[in-house]
């Protein structure tokens, strides 16, 4: 009954008959005298169910109704209430017969029930209301879950503007009926079809109506709600050019759109809440894959979920272009769900690459290669619709004579028209919207200037669809009046279509420093190019991109009077922000309460205050601008004068927005483009900027003020420092004595609660990863020092780590006999290997990624396929522990060192032992491949380094002159020399041919444990156990720097970039600066500032408060403090002594 009525018309039913049993128990207690209390027992149950019916019904008709009406526990208690009213009210409902008896005078009624049966339908009712409560309670709780699902969703950030049903998107045309019929079929039948592949790519030239199709696509399906996502990329807005937000925005429509999935976002969101911060291929996997993968496994309400991107082509970054088409390759699951992703790009080449890397995972259509005739007839049907509606809205307000004829434009004007936008819907959609612009004039006579147009013969199609607009502008002007219309435009318009992010009217005139009345006066007639909104604080638009593309092209230089060029406009623009910020920009904008305060407790209320749009703007895109344009040398000027008087200003207000990474990159951007300009006094600001961010970065991002603090810790020839020491805190009344120049160090990576026992780059130099005694490895942002992810898993001390030559995955090694692969972005352990019965001393990546070697003191290597974790060869011949192991550069061979005295070569695909390499007297510590494959060396305790034929086995040459054991071994990366380390204190470098000791690198105090080469075999790097590392010019044997350490470097490797080398201790630069790592001590004073304390080593704290973030050299020591001073003895031997001034708000 319910499932048929529904559950809020059966419940209406049951509250009808409830009140009509209640009635007829009210009619037998008033005439029925023995059974009296049955009677009341009975109506008082009824009445309790009935008041229960009513609530529900309320329930059901409130804004949560329909939240309950799919309960089938409601549904059940329901009926069983209905069928007990109903057979109550049968059997209470008084005869015919009684009837006659009551006109007779004579008691009609008689009690129908035994006490036993009134006590059984009693029960059955207090069972239903039960039910009833039950079953509301389970709803209930349903509804809280949905909204704590909602709650967590919601901190999605999501990208204004990029799904079809936005507001951005509201007034975007869609297909009309009877157009792009075969096509809209061909895709409807590729969504349905089972059997089709993962993506479909609409490929086509600007302006054949792809994001028209794309829109059309999107609203049929969601109508038929099996869309779950779609996003519309636009160049020049920020969060719709990029893929900063892509992922966040998918998934939250794909909650929104399919419910079963919700509950697996949440829970990825709440496993890790700072997910959307990750790389994207971590954020898709954990926010979309993942959630979609589960959700195979439920029972899900739809076969297919169908994603929509449009203009792909439109997103700023290659790299991302590829990315992405790479992870909705992957969005194919066994079982019932089957995702399609609908994908539309002009054929540019990074899109072209993306598909051709992806394989046969999409089918393609070529949009401007549909039958001429096909696209014919729909830009006929179009242009007839859009110029019917002209007619009818011009006629409806115009008088009589001036109305338009009911055949206009004629048949003869429309054929000419659609011929002339065969294949550019674009064409059709600006002439319509021109033709339509009632600023302009009489719809007949713009008509008539784009036929004329039309007519010329020699116009390009893009000349075509926009000239028309542009010289509607200059119509009957005056030569002085054309120029400055023209020079307005360029003003105007050319900074819309160079923005990198959209701005309002409002904003635009503020950054451009000219009236509003200007910025709308020279939009109100473009409506036809640009999307202009109402609001003055709403973005302008480019309704499509090939404006800009015409406006730009340097092909139109001599020919379109409008022509903007793109450098002069940056250059502008760059000029603009620049003014922008030296007007608004100072210290404390934000007016932060305490240096300590952090970015997150400012609201957006104020951050939208004091950093208004233009200013935001300025901040944000100033660089990108200036290294679009010529460098000319007035800009060195401009830009040092700025840096030199808001640099820390400009910094504050990046952090304030979250945006200091962003500043990082910027920072960068412009160290590049300055390399091959003549502004050295400008290059070293923006190098010693560099360090200085870096050094900071933690702390920067989260508390804006300590950026001035940070001042007080920087070296004394900081160019950063001495440009501001006037701004450092005046509560700081001594500030403390520091080395004079930047140290090598780089980045000091904290978090490891252990010792680090190995540390090494990918192979891309974008990423650090370290093995510690914590039991964990962690994985490092190489740029900014962040710690991207901790692994963690191996159940005893981590001992090696090693990345794939690919940079996509991360092996490590620990005590409990355990090897475990890692994705290098996600962080997820996708292999557990297993099989080793003692501890694994070495692992390594056969350098085309799809093998991994490990070596063991159980006597073994084993070769391990990297893809499925599978042991694919044990090879046993060594008769003791085996130390190390290495892949050839070919990766057909492999190479293992064996405290047995002997080095074994393996072939790496059958696993036979092809060569036994004996000779040295005492166990073999380090063996390694020359680049080439072609010898292998090895050093042992014996005091020497053995070079091998790879091919024979045969010993070549035996370099003897270490005086101790020698402890690694390496080649050049030319294959021509060899350098070995030693426990007798020297570095030697061989040539690798002649076996001749070429030189003795001395310097060293104690044991020499590691050495490198830079990658153009220039350099050397050693690391000794005298808590040094020194760089050596290769040719000449010369120190040229030492890096004093506070412990020794146990490991040491370069960078592939060649600028930096990577230890346990921290990653150091090869080249410039000071090279001492050891500080000074300090003595910091602050004066009459009560009750400082020092929070948890990091912080030093007055009155609960953070007041100033302490360097990694300055924590972890003794700590002492009396009144207004605080004592800290550093683990570095630095002893820091702040003491503060009296704080003001």
């Amino acid at each position: 009954m319910a499932e048929a009525l529904g559950v809020a018309s059966s419940v209406i039913a049951v509250v009808d008959l409830s009140a009509k049993v209640f009635s007829l128990c009210l009619q037998y207690s008033g005439e029925v005298k023995n059974a009296k209390d049955d009677i009341e027992r009975l109506r008082k149950e009824v009445t309790a169910f009935q008041d229960t019916t009513e609530k529900l019904k309320a329930l059901l008709e409130g804004p949560r109704g329909r939240e309950l009406e799919t309960s089938q526990q409601l549904i059940s208690a329901i009926e069983d209430g209905h069928s007990t009213l109903g057979k109550l009210e049968h059997q209470l409902r008084p005869s015919t017969g009684r009837k006659a008896m009551s006109r007779f005078g004579m008691r009609a009624l008689k009690w129908p029930f035994e006490s036993k049966n009134v006590e059984g339908t009693i029960q059955n009712l207090e069972r239903c209301r039960g039910s009833i409560y039950l079953a509301l309670s389970i709803d209930q709780t349903v509804i809280l879950q949905n909204v704590d699902h909602k709650i967590a969703l919601d901190t999605l950030p999501v990208a204004e503007g990029a799904s079809f049903d936005s507001h951005a998107e509201e007034h975007n045309p869609t297909c009309l009926a009877n157009t792009r019929e075969e096509l809209l079929r061909d895709i409807d039948r590729w969504i349905d079809d089972p059997n089709s592949e993962t993506i479909f790519w609409l490929n086509g030239m600007a302006g054949t109506g792809k994001s028209t199709i794309s829109r059309t696509v999107a609203r049929s399906r969601s109508k038929q709600s099996d869309l779950g996502a779609s996003f519309f990329f636009k160049r020049g807005e920020t969060d719709r050019g990029s893929l900063a937000k892509f992922v966040p925005t998918v998934a939250r429509r794909l909650a929104w759109s399919m419910p079963e999935v919700a509950p697996f976002i949440k829970s990825a969101l709440d496993a890790d809440s700072a997910i959307v911060g990750k790389a994207v291929r971590e954020q898709f996997e954990k926010l979309v894959r993942e959630p979609l993968s589960k959700a195979t496994g439920v029972s899900l309400s739809r076969p297919s979920i169908v994603i929509v991107v449009d203009a792909l082509d439109e997103c700023e970054k290659d790299a991302d272009i590829k990315l992405l088409l790479e992870l909705f390759s992957g969005l194919s699951f066994p079982g019932s769900l089957r995702v399609r992703v609908f994908v539309t790009s002009r054929p540019e080449l990074p899109v072209r690459l993306g598909f051709s890397s992806i394989g046969n995972t999409h089918r393609d259509l070529i949009l401007h290669k549909i039958p001429p005739s096909i696209i014919e007839h729909d830009i006929s049907v179009f242009l007839r619709h859009e110029f019917a509606n002209i007619r009818n809205c011009f006629n409806a307000e115009a008088v009589e004579e001036l109305k338009l004829p009911v055949h206009w434009p004629g048949e003869a004007n429309l054929e000419k028209l659609t011929r002339a936008a065969v294949p550019l819907f674009i064409f059709a959609a600006t002439l319509c919207r021109f033709v339509n612009d009632s600023c302009l004039g009489n719809p007949d006579e713009l008509l008539q200037s784009v036929l004329h147009h039309t007519g010329s013969g020699h116009a390009s199609k893009l000349d075509m669809t926009y000239s028309p607009v542009l010289k509607q502008q200059v119509i009957n002007r005056s030569g002085r009046e054309r120029c400055d219309i023209i020079e307005s435009f360029r003003l105007v318009v050319g900074t819309i279509i160079m923005l990198a992010s959209p701005l309002s009217i409002r904003a635009l005139a503020l950054l451009l420093d000219i009236p509003v009345n200007k910025v709308t006066t020279r939009l109100r007639v473009l409506h036809s190019v640009l999307e202009v909104p109402e609001s003055l604080d709403s973005p302008v638009r480019l309704l499509h991109l090939s404006f800009r593309d015409y406006l730009v092209d340097s092909e139109n230089r001599e020919t379109v009077e409008f022509w903007v060029n793109e450098k002069l406009a940056h250059r502008n623009l760059a000029k603009h922000c620049l003014r922008v910020m030296h007007g608004a920009l100072r210290e404390n904008i934000c007016s932060l309460s305490f240096p300590g305060m952090r970015r997150s407790a400012v609201g957006v209320g104020l951050l939208e205050e004091r950093i208004p749009s233009e200013l935001q703007y300025a901040c944000m895109y100033w660089v990108h601008h200036q290294t679009k344009a010529d460098f000319e040398p007035s800009d060195s000027n401009d830009i040092h004068d700025f840096l030199k008087t808001h640099f820390l200003h400009w910094l504050e207000a990046l952090s304030l927005l979250s945006r200091v990474k962003e500043c990082l990159d910027t920072l960068r951007s412009m160290t590049r483009w300055l390399e091959n300009q003549e502004s050295s006094s400008l290059s070293f600001f923006v190098a010693d900027a560099v360090r200085f961010l870096q050094t900071n970065f933690s702390v920067i991002a989260e508390a804006p003020l300590q950026i001035y603090s940070c001042l007080i810790f920087a070296p004394s020839n900081s160019i950063v420092r001495k440009t501001f020491d006037y701004v450092i805190p005046k509560w700081i009344s001594t500030l403390p004595k520091v080395q004079e120049g930047w140290d090598a160090c780089l980045l000091t990576l904290e978090g490891h609660s252990g010792s680090v026992w190995s540390v090494v780059f990918s192979h891309d130099s974008t990423k650090l990863a370290s093995a510690s005694s914590d039991k964990t490895v962690r994985i490092w942002n190489a740029e900014t020092g962040e710690c991207e992810r901790v692994l963690e898993g191996h159940g005893d001390w981590a001992r090696s780590v090693v990345f794939s030559h690919d940079s996509t995955k991360l092996a490590s090694v620990s005590y409990d006999k355990a090897i475990r692969i890692w994705n290098a972005e996600t962080g997820d352990c996708e292999r557990l290997l297993e099989g080793h019965g003692d501890e694994v001393s070495s692992v390594v990546f056969s350098h085309d990624s799809t093998k991994l070697a490990s070596a063991s003191h159980d006597l073994t290597v084993r070769i391990w396929n990297a893809e499925t974790g599978d042991c694919e060869r044990v090879l046993e011949g060594h008769s003791d522990g085996i130390n190390s192991v290495t892949f050839s550069h070919d990766s057909t061979k492999v190479a293992s060192a064996s405290y047995d005295k002997t080095i074994r070569i393996w072939n790496a695909e059958t696993g036979d032992c092809e060569r036994l390499l004996e000779g040295h007297g005492d166990w073999v510590s380090s063996v390694v491949f020359s680049h080439d494959s072609k010898r292998v060396a090895s050093a042992s305790r014996d005091k020497a380094v053995r070079i091998w034929n790879a091919e024979t086995g045969e010993c070549e040459r035996v370099l003897e002159g270490h005086s101790d054991w020698v402890s690694s071994v390496v080649f050049s990366h030319d294959s021509t020399k060899l350098a070995s380390a030693s426990h007798d204190r020297a570095v030697r470098i061989w040539n690798a041919e002649t076996g001749e000791c070429e030189r003795v690198l001395e310097g060293h105090n104690d044991w020499v444990l590691s050495v490198v080469f830079s990658h153009d075999s220039t350099k050397l790097a050693s690391a000794s156990h005298d808590k040094t590392i020194r760089i050596w010019n290769a040719e000449a044997g010369e120190c040229e720097d030492v890096i004093s350490l506070d412990a020794y470097a146990t490991v040491l490797s370069s960078t592939p970039d060649e600028r930096d080398i990577v230890t346990n201790r921290g990653v150091f630069t090869l080249i410039g600066g000071s090279r001492s790592w050891s500080k000074p001590p300090v003595s910091l004073q602050f004066s009459e500032t009560p009750m400082l304390a020092c929070k948890d080593g990091t912080w030093v704290t007055t009155a609960g408060k953070d007041l100033l973030w302490l360097p990694p050299e300055c924590r972890n020591g003794e700590v002492a403090t009396a009144e207004s001073t605080i004592v800290i003895g550093c683990p570095s031997g630095r002893v820091v002594l702040p003491s503060t001034t009296p704080l003001s708000a």
